[in-house]
C-alpha cells in the first residue's frame, strides 16, 4: 500500500541504519562495475546477495565487453538494462536479446550455464552501456528447482506515478502507488526503479518483516523522518519500521534509485563464486556437477 504523504495512524518510518559506498571492480571479460553489496561490512541484504551497477560506459565500435560462458546454482539473477543491449544464451537452449528498459529474471536453480555478451549490433556499433545485475537468494526448498527465466520487455513492465506526478516508478517486482508488478518471484520481493523530481515527497508502507535498502544511481535522494541524504553510488540500508519516507534532495535536481525490499530467508549460506548453497557439502556438489558437465553447455551453431 502506498500514499503520497504520511497520514494519521501510519506506521513507524524506517530510519537509515547505515550507508555503504559502492566499491569498483572488474568482472567478466574486464568490464567495470560498482558494487555496494557484498562489500566490507555488508555481506548481503537478505534475500539480496549482490547488486552490480554496470557502467555507464561508452564503448567504441567493436570494444564492448560482457560475461562469457559461466555457471550458476542456488539463486536467481536479475538483469535490468538501462542503455545498450545484451545477448543471453544458456545451456537450456534459450537465447534472448535484452534491450533498454528490459528485464530478465533468471532462476538458476539446480544449475545453468549462461553467457551475457553485447548484442551483435551493439558490439559492432558501440555506444552507451548501463544496467544492473542483482542476485536474489533462493530458499533451501527451491535451490534445486528447474532452471528457467522470465523476460519482460520494457513495454510490458508496469509504471506507476505518485498522485502529484513528481515520482515515477518502474515496478519490476512488488507494487507502488497501487500498481502491481507483472513478474512472479519465489519469495515476496520488491525491486523498483524510482525517479524523483525536485519537490517530491512520498510515504510508502512496506511489510515490517521485509529488509529494505535503496541504491542511488542518479543525483541524490533523502530517506527517513530526518531526511538523511544518500548520494550517487551509495546504498542506504534501512532500519526497522513499517513505512519508508522518501524525499527529493533539496538543490540537487532529480534523483534516481533502485528500491530493494524482501522477506529475509534467515538461512545459512555457503557461497563460492557463482554458486550459493546452504552447506559446504552442497557447495562441493555444485562444483563437481559443473566440472562433470551435469549443468550442460551452451550449444551454438
Amino acid at each position: 500500500m502506498t500514499s503520497a504523504i504520511p497520514g494519521p495512524g501510519t506506521g513507524k518510518a524506517r530510519p537509515v541504519a547505515h550507508i555503504v559506498t559502492a566499491h569498483q571492480q572488474k568482472e567478466g571479460a574486464g568490464f567495470l562495475v560498482r558494487r555496494p553489496v557484498p562489500t566490507r561490512g555488508l555481506d548481503q541484504v537478505d534475500p539480496f546477495l549482490m547488486l552490480d551497477e554496470v557502467g555507464p560506459i561508452t564503448y567504441a565500435p567493436g570494444k564492448a565487453m560482457g560475461a562469457p560462458d559461466h555457471p550458476h546454482r542456488g539463486f536467481e539473477t536479475v538483469s535490468y538494462i538501462l542503455s545498450g543491449e545484451k545477448l543471453h544464451e544458456d545451456s537450456t537452449g534459450k537465447t534472448q536479446l535484452i534491450g533498454p528498459g528490459d528485464v530478465q529474471w533468471m532462476t538458476a536453480g539446480a544449475g545453468i550455464v549462461h553467457s551475457e555478451l553485447p548484442g551483435p549490433s551493439f558490439k559492432a556499433k558501440g555506444g552507451l552501456a548501463h544496467g544492473f545485475q542483482i542476485w536474489v537468494n533462493l530458499p533451501a526448498r527451491s535451490k534445486l528447482t528447474t532452471p528457467g527465466y522470465q523476460y519482460l520487455p520494457a513495454c510490458d513492465i508496469p509504471r506507476a506515478q505518485s498522485p502529484d506526478g513528481l515520482i515515477d516508478v518502474t515496478v519490476v517486482a512488488g507494487e507502488a502507488f497501487g500498481v502491481k508488478a507483472a513478474i512472479g518471484t519465489h519469495t515476496p520481493i520488491w525491486l523498483q526503479d524510482w525517479r524523483i523530481e525536485p519537490g517530491a515527497s512520498a510515504h510508502i508502507e512496506i511489510n515490517p518483516d521485509f529488509n529494505v535498502a535503496a541504491y542511488v544511481f542518479g543525483g541524490a535522494s533523502c530517506f527517513g523522518a530526518d531526511r538523511t541524504i544518500v548520494q550517487r553510488g551509495q546504498m542506504a540500508v534501512m532500519g526497522s519500521g513499517s513505512s519508508l519516507l522518501v524525499h527529493a534532495s533539496s538543490g540537487s535536481g532529480a534523483g534516481r534509485f533502485l528500491l530493494l525490499a524482501g522477506e529475509p530467508l534467515r538461512e545459512p549460506i555457503s557461497r563460492h563464486g557463482p554458486f550459493v548453497m546452504n552447506t559446504h557439502d552442497e557447495l562441493i556438489s555444485a562444483m563437481e556437477d559443473y566440472q562433470s558437465g551435469k549443468m550442460g553447455t551452451i550449444m551454438r551453431q
